[in-house]
């Protein structure tokens, strides 16, 4: 739900509590990755249907996030990736703070985002190699640039399926029916079932209020994953 709402966070608050529950990491990360495939379907749809997605936006996130998420994958089987992730995290901190003050100074003038493709591109590619950031990077960086929470929220989550189902697709090939254990199956139907929620509270939460929830949660996950790589 929160991350229908806000489009970010289902990895690191639904792999935090598997840990906590007592999932293995490595099956709480298969698990979350597999499940993420099925939950931004249902998302997408359900923010199409509320009219959430700006489709020309949509298009110029999508394919360059594909493109990146291939990359990634690539380049995640040579190079270890985790030595930038606290660089990352630190930054994530830093825009979440922004848009903290962007909410509380809001309404400010909204127009349309003119990076587009190289974020996308780079969501992607950090997607990928990182184990995440499609989310906290893409929506905090357009609404950085002065886009529309609402429609942000709704266009990164409806193009994130594609990225997923793209990065996945050779990890749910090599893992099989192994990567459905119980826990997986109990995350798939709470995350299906919340899903269209998260896309009506994005329709009905004010603008202001959605912007300040996107700081909250980005800059509360950074600091949790910050702490998580440094310790």
């Amino acid at each position: 739900m929160v991350d229908g709402a806000l489009g970010m966070a289902f990895g690191v608050i639904s792999n935090s509590l598997l840990l906590f529950l007592g999932v293995p990491p490595a099956a709480a990360s298969a698990g979350v990755h597999t499940v993420e495939t099925f939950t931004t379907a249902v998302s997408g749809i359900s923010h199409a249907i509320h009219r959430n997605v700006n489709w020309k936006l949509f298009f110029r996130l999508m394919i360059p996030g594909v493109i990146g998420g291939i990359l990634g994958a690539y380049v995640l089987s040579n190079i270890d990736a985790s030595t930038a992730k606290p660089f990352i995290l630190v930054y994530l901190t830093g825009i979440g703070l922004y848009l903290l003050f962007r909410a509380m100074r809001y309404p400010p003038r909204e127009r349309e985002p003119k990076i587009v493709e190289p974020l996308g591109l780079i969501g992607g590619f950090l997607d990928a190699a990182g184990g995440g950031g499609w989310g906290p990077v893409v929506t905090s960086n357009l609404l950085v640039q002065g886009a529309s929470p609402r429609m942000t929220v709704g266009t990164v989550n409806t193009a994130e399926f594609f990225l997923t189902a793209t990065i996945s697709a050779t990890f749910i090939t090599q893992l099989g029916l192994e990567a459905f254990t119980l826990a997986t199956v109990g995350l798939l139907i709470g995350g299906v079932i919340a899903a269209p929620f998260g896309a009506m509270l994005a329709k009905r939460v004010p603008a202001k209020t959605l912007m300040f929830l996107v700081g909250v949660i980005l800059t509360l996950t950074s600091l949790f994953n910050l702490y998580r790589a440094l310790v």
